[in-house]
């Protein structure tokens, strides 16, 4: 197997690990729902909820999951690497 090979089996493993998406829940979600609330909480504060509010609410959280899941994946895979070459 080449090392591209290896390297997208380790991503679909990272992928898989419950602990790559537990830190992208807990941190990914909080910092996406502050970050709705920052930005569209005088919205909601003032009853001015249109459609777009809402999918920016909504959005907002999604965007941080995703942000974290990539990265804490990726670090996965970095270290699972490095373990490999010791």
């Amino acid at each position: 197997m080449n090392s591209a090979t290896d390297k997208r089996a380790l991503w679909m493993l990272a992928l898989r690990e419950r602990s790559v998406w537990s830190r992208a829940v807990k941190f990914g979600l909080t910092a996406g729902l502050l970050q709705a609330a920052v930005n569209q909480g005088d919205h909601w504060l003032h009853y001015e909820v249109g459609a777009s509010v809402m999918v920016k609410t909504i959005v907002s959280p999604l965007i941080g999951l995703t942000l974290v899941l990539f990265t804490s994946a990726a670090t996965w895979v970095q270290k699972t690497l490095e373990h490999q070459k010791v």
